[in-house]
């Protein structure tokens, strides 16, 4: 139905606002144009999706953008899922994306951007770990297929450069399933070998052609080959996993051959040139190593003269000495020397003899004066304790009449009641000892009254 009154552009702009968000929910997919994003300061971004046909802007919420792990780019294929929307301000139709993700190469390029990373994370693309090419190659093999234009360039430029470098050719194919089992077999042929490098070469194609040489398991084996290998795979805006491992990347198959054998007339005048140098070095070492043998000549014969001076002074003075002129005054100095030790012996013996005699002297009478003063004070003790033991002595007792009586066992008598009518006593006196026998018995009154108590 047409409405023929005159709208507002706000008006207008709200009427398709409404038609357009009528529209369902859809899945578009194309490939990125024109990114910008994420906006410096909101995280949103903004581009367009096109085909071969059309375009039409675009935009991805920052949350939205975060969530996808998709890092957008010009060129990406990507799957969109969303809807229309018509900004007022401006009138512009912009599809807003509620869900993103990578679409047909896109998706293999996010896969072969993740293994990148990850390989690099493992070192494998560490320039420290990359092993260096010869400079002059004498032996190359070269992996790739044998039915292509590539290794007849490989061919012509080496033989074009340098004929002398001898090239080992192991076929495999380079793309397509099975490629990879192919290539990991051709390697380790090539590797067998010995040369002194490997070139990985192929013509360009599509990125889904170079697929091959994204695989994991061919970078591995390129890393891990004991030959350096110079990667050529022929896709200039590319770079495939192989050629971030390997010791060299070259962008075409050409240019790797050449890297690896440089021109036949450079090989000549590199040659003529440092055979130029070496001669040169040869010369002015020669002059230098002239210079110092004649200074050193001059100062050995300036240090020989000197020494031979040296040595006939010295021979001179020993002529002088008395003992070469004369060998018996050696003895004679000698005899008399013991002479005069003699004689001055026999003077100091008697003055060291009376010195020692009377030294002796002095310390006598010193030690007799001061032994008095030593002895006395234990003398005293002496007599005193002895004195104290004789009085306590009991020989001292028996000495004043006194006895011991023992009995036959050795016992001491000291009561009546110890003994019998009988028994034999030794009586020890105070010189000597009597034997004698028990007649009687008299018991003290103490003895009485004890026995009558009892």
């Amino acid at each position: 139905m047409t409405n023929t009154s005159p709208l507002s552009v706000s008006e207008a702009v709200r009427f398709a606002a409404g038609a357009v968000s009528s529209l369902p929910t859809m899945v578009v997919t194309g490939e990125v144009s024109g990114f910008r994003g994420p906006n410096a300061r909101s995280g949103h971004c903004y581009f367009q999706i096109k085909d071969d046909a059309a375009a039409m802007d675009c935009i991805v919420w920052r949350g939205i953008y975060a969530a996808s792990g998709v890092q957008l780019r010009d060129g990406l294929m990507v799957q969109l899922t969303g809807s229309f929307d018509i900004y007022e301000r401006t009138g512009r139709l912009s599809f807003k994306a509620k869900a993103l993700a990578a679409a047909g190469e896109g998706i293999l390029r996010q896969k072969v951007a993740e293994l990148a990373r990850r390989l690099e994370r493992e070192g494998l693309m560490d320039p420290a770990h990359k092993r260096p090419i010869p400079r002059f190659c004498t032996r190359v093999a070269v992996v790739t297929s044998l039915s292509g234009e590539v290794i007849d360039d490989v061919r012509r430029t080496l033989a074009r450069r340098n004929p002398l470098v001898e090239l080992d050719e192991v076929g495999c194919a380079v793309q397509g399933d099975g490629a990879v089992q192919t290539i990991l077999r051709a390697l380790s042929v090539a590797a067998a070998s010995q040369p002194d490098c490997i070139l990985l070469v192929r013509g360009g194609g599509s990125f889904e052609d170079l697929m091959t040489f994204n695989d994991e398991t061919l970078a591995r084996a390129v890393a891990a080959c004991p030959v350096p290998v110079v990667t050529g795979i022929g896709h200039e805006p590319d770079t495939s996993i192989c050629d971030m491992v390997a010791d060299r990347r070259c962008s075409t198959p050409t240019a790797a051959a050449e890297s690896v054998a440089p021109a036949i007339d450079e090989i000549v005048s590199q040659t003529n040139e440092r055979q130029e140098r070496l001669a040169r070095a040869f010369f002015a070492r020669l002059e230098r190593e002239n210079r110092a043998f004649s200074d050193l000549s001059h100062r050995l014969g300036l240090a020989a003269k000197r020494r031979i001076e040296s040595e006939r002074a010295a021979l001179n003075a020993l002529a002088q000495r008395r003992c070469l002129s004369n060998p018996a005054s050696i003895v004679e100095t000698q005899e008399q020397s013991l002479l005069l030790t003699e004689q001055r012996l026999m003077d100091a013996l008697p003055r060291q003899v009376e010195r020692i005699s009377e030294r002796v002297e002095r310390l006598a009478g010193r030690l007799y004066t001061s032994s008095a003063y030593v002895v006395q004070p234990h003398r005293n003790t002496i007599e005193r304790d002895a004195r104290t033991l004789l009085a306590l002595s009991p020989l001292a007792v028996l000495q004043r009449g006194y006895t011991i009586v023992r009995d036959e066992a050795g016992h001491v008598i000291s009561d009546t009641e110890q003994v019998k009518i009988g028994d034999n006593l030794s009586v020890m006196l105070g010189s000597g000892s009597v034997e004698t026998c028990v007649t009687d018995v008299a018991h003290t009154n103490m003895h009485k009254e004890r026995r009558g108590n009892g």
